[in-house]
């Protein structure tokens, strides 16, 4: 029996997500920065983004006691910093983690109905889409047409119509309702309510 081979990554991936200091093995690269005026004193003249050979670069970035990172491996030559690495890791980490937090999570939540739901069972679910609802979630009302139910699809029509009529304040159907195989859907959308001081 021939042996597997597995295949895995380690949890913690040490190897660093740009190339860095002797890393960059490139003859000629192109410098740019905000402490190009600190780089200048270093050097002893005046530097400005522009191209300058690799090793002449990676002695400044030594004296300075940091990183000369390749920010842009595609360019020709590639651009680089000289910028403090874990510094740089640590400000990109916390600007995605800001934007993650930005962005919304949508929760959608779904109730279903036959073609010939009652009333009983109608104001349990519409119940359940009001408190959704005012949660701030979406909800996706459906009635699924089973076997020869599929005639009815008046019925079923005539019961999101009922259903979003009912909903009017909480929220407003994003569409009306459309048939998709045997489910004829409507998807409502929370209203915006101002946030109470």
């Amino acid at each position: 029996m021939a042996k597997r081979v597995r295949n895995f990554k380690s949890r913690r991936d040490t190897s660093p997500q740009h190339r860095i200091n002797l890393l960059i093995r490139v003859p000629q690269i192109r410098l740019v920065g905000d402490n190009l005026d600190e780089v200048s004193e270093v050097a002893g003249r005046k530097i400005e983004s522009d191209i300058y050979s690799t090793r002449e670069v990676q002695a400044w970035a030594d004296a300075l006691e940091l990183d000369l990172v390749e920010i842009s491996p595609k360019a020709d030559p590639p651009v680089c910093k000289i910028i403090d690495y874990k510094k740089f890791l640590y400000n990109k980490k916390k600007k995605e983690k800001e934007l993650k937090a930005k962005a919304a999570k949508t929760v959608v939540k779904e109730i279903r109905f036959g073609p010939n739901t009652d009333d009983h069972d109608f104001n349990f679910k519409l119940r359940h889409a009001k408190k959704f609802l005012s949660d701030g979630a979406k909800v996706k009302a459906y009635v699924h047409f089973r076997g020869r139910t599929i005639v009815f699809k008046d019925r079923g029509q005539l019961l999101l119509l009922r259903f979003l009529k009912e909903l009017e304040e909480y929220g407003a159907a994003e569409a009306l309702p459309k048939l998709e195989g045997r489910r004829m859907i409507v998807v409502i959308a929370p209203k915006k309510v101002g946030k109470k001081k």
